[in-house]
This record gives C-alpha cells, sequence and structure tokens, in this order.
C-alpha cells in the first residue's frame, strides 16, 4: 500500500489495524512532534469546522494552506488563480484529513505495524519530515527510510515511482 502525506497516514493507521497488507511505502507522513502540535490540531479543527458549518469553503480550504506553512501572499494568488474554484468545492473533505491526522503526532499502536515499511522524504522538504521520518524509523520495527534529492513535499511522481515500484513490487 501507497500513501501521500496524509495518506501515509491514514496507510499506517489501516496497517496497525491488521488489514491484511503486506508492505507499506510512505511518502512524507506530515506528523509533528514538538508539544504544541495538540493543541494547534485541535485549533485547527474547530476553525475548519466552523468554516465548513458555514458553507465557507474558501475560508476553509485558506486555512488549511496557512496550516500547512504557505504564507499569506502566497494563499491570496492562489485564491485568484482559475483553479480555485476547484480546491473550493473539495473543502469539504479537509474534514477527513484533519480526523485522519488526530492531533497531528504519530499513532500510538506504530508497533502494531508488522508489515516492511518504506518511508520517503525529500531533501528539500524541510525538518519537519526529516524528524517526522526519523520518528517512525525509530518506533516501526521493519522499516528502512530513503531520502530522495532534490524533492520536497510536491514530489515528482517520475522521481518517487520507481522507489515505490522496487520496495513493494
Amino acid at each position: 500500500m501507497f500513501g501521500n502525506s496524509s495518506g501515509a497516514v491514514l496507510a499506517l493507521r489501516a496497517a496497525a489495524a491488521g488489514l491484511p497488507i503486506t508492505g507499506l511505502a510512505l511518502w512524507e507522513p506530515p506528523f509533528q512532534l514538538d508539544g504544541d502540535a495538540p493543541e494547534r490540531a485541535r485549533a485547527y479543527v474547530t476553525e475548519l469546522t466552523a468554516y465548513l458549518n458555514e458553507g465557507r469553503r474558501g475560508e476553509a480550504m485558506a486555512l488549511f494552506m496557512g496550516s500547512i506553512g504557505l504564507p499569506p501572499g502566497m494563499i491570496d494568488q492562489i485564491r485568484r488563480s482559475p483553479g480555485w474554484a476547484s480546491m473550493e468545492a473539495i473543502a469539504p473533505t479537509l474534514a477527513y484529513d484533519a480526523a485522519v491526522m488526530g492531533d497531528g503526532r504519530p499513532p500510538a499502536d506504530l508497533a502494531d505495524v508488522k508489515v516492511k515499511t518504506l518511508v520517503l522524504t525529500g531533501s528539500e522538504t524541510g525538518p519537519w519530515a526529516v524528524a517526522a521520518a526519523r520518528a517512525l524509523v525509530d518506533a516501526l520495527p521493519s522499516v528502512q527510510h530513503t531520502v530522495l534529492e532534490g524533492q520536497d513535499h510536491n514530489v515528482s511522481w517520475d522521481v518517487l515511482a520507481p522507489h515505490v515500484m522496487s520496495f513493494l513490487g
């Protein structure tokens, strides 16, 4: 099973729950390891839920973008782009994303993930991805970590796919 970003967290949760998974390849699960992560996650969910309940999809999407570190000026540019309407259309799915992420920290039951696991990160993503990968390497019983040079969180699928295919193949 392959998971990208919060999809990697979902894949980990599925494996920990005992689904019949034979291998995991995870691209940059966005865990936050600092002590303030749970409070930030709670505040985000509260604000996100309010925006979605009020039908303010644009505000919900902008909140998400800010929560992942995009600067306000970049968010403003994206809001003026032709693709913004499609982003607003999928804003309700951010509630599912938040549910998968929980309090932002790795799940406590990682030792229950018994399958071989490949954690992939990009050399250009930043310290949060390195820290999250390190936490998984320390917690999972059968894991390896590979850094893809020149890649950031918006990885090139042409670069990523051979590693995933080789590991899961």
